[in-house]
């Protein structure tokens, strides 16, 4: 039917959750905000109600040797009416497209059928199915951008009655992006923090925003793209111990290099190098703004090019091995890349 792209046609959607959409996937890199629009969809859908008969939540491994139980569930009329919605998260290993074979094959669907997932690359997999479809949608999250940040930032503040001065939205917007859930969660918590107060500060931001997991995760950043091999390692215990799992680290570290691919055309067409890294949309935190700056005196196009395919391998073994291994995957990657920036710096 149509893959959703703009964030005002995707939250149209959500809302309205049209009749003529029978199959919702909702995937990519981004979990919190695959899992925020999928409670989205399904609250339209059903009208907020936690109804067992209209509202049926399964999960991969329900579907693990009884893959016919999602079109049974997706076939059942609903007892009292209305639409009955079948909401499949966490697929898993589970073979998904072969459960929704069936559906896409019938000429009608009674059901909404809702099925949330992690990234896929086009033209593959569940997301090729869903966008082929005349009656599926296929909806991609990726990590918020600049304006995504300053919505959800606003959102927040307004429902809790603060305005934010500029130094305290620049230091806020740097320190969130790689999961929606997790923004919205550190946004909601220095609101409470400056409940009564009318603004918050750069101090409360300081303060309450991020652990110290989360300014390890930028110091580990910073460490492979700047080429320090002893502070990439020793941060990357630091997270281990703390519970900091490895892909939320990938996710910053690709999230970086992709910065640093944007700002490096910048650069390449000639503008200076410290306009550019303080022109920075959402803004980089201005205590990392030095190394931003050495770092795109390491890193050319190619190598960022290849540094992301390497990393974008690593996150993809991190999905398919087992914990232990799909860390240490990325752990190795981290130091891969590290060793080429040192060496570059030379």
């Amino acid at each position: 039917m149509v893959a959703l792209k703009s964030a005002s046609e995707i939250d149209l959607f959500l809302r309205k959750a049209p009749a003529g959409a029978a199959l919702v996937l909702i995937f990519g890199t981004d979990d919190g905000l695959v899992a925020e629009r999928g409670r989205a969809l399904v609250k339209a859908a059903t009208g907020g109600v936690d109804d067992p008969f209209l509202l049926v939540k399964l999960s991969g491994s329900d579907l693990v040797g009884d893959a016919a139980r999602l079109a049974d569930e997706a076939f059942t009329m609903p007892m009292f009416g209305g639409r009955r919605v079948v909401w499949l998260r966490e697929p898993g290993r589970a073979n998904v497209a072969g459960a929704l074979e069936p559906l896409f094959e019938a000429a009608d669907l009674p059901s909404l059928v809702v099925v949330e997932a992690g990234d896929i690359k086009k033209g593959t997999g569940l997301r090729k199915l869903f966008e082929e479809h005349p009656r599926a949608v296929a909806i991609e999250c990726r990590a918020d951008d600049a304006q995504a940040l300053e919505r959800l930032i606003e959102e927040e503040l307004k429902r809790a009655g603060l305005t934010i001065d500029p130094d305290a939205r620049d230091a806020l917007e740097a320190q969130l992006g790689a999961d929606r859930m997790a923004s919205r969660g550190e946004v909601a918590k220095l609101c409470l923090y400056a409940h009564g107060r009318g603004r918050v500060t750069l101090d409360d931001v300081a303060a309450i925003v991020g652990d110290a997991s989360a300014f390890a995760v930028d110091e580990l950043v910073d460490a492979v793209a700047g080429g320090d091999l002893d502070t990439a390692d020793m941060v990357q215990w630091k997270l281990e111990k703390s519970g900091t799992p490895a892909h939320v680290a990938g996710l910053m570290v690709i999230r970086h290099f992709h910065a640093l691919s944007r700002m490096r055309a910048e650069v390449d067409a000639g503008q200076r190098t410290e306009s550019v890294v303080e022109g920075q949309r959402p803004p980089i935190f201005f205590k990392r703004r030095p190394a931003t700056i050495r770092q795109l005196g390491i890193w050319t196009q190619s190598r960022i090019d290849r540094a992301l395919g390497l990393l974008d391998q690593a996150m993809l073994q991190s999905r398919l091995k087992p914990p232990g291994l799909g860390s240490a995957a990325l752990s190795d990657t981290f130091l891969q890349i590290a060793r080429a920036a040192r060496a570059a710096r030379r």
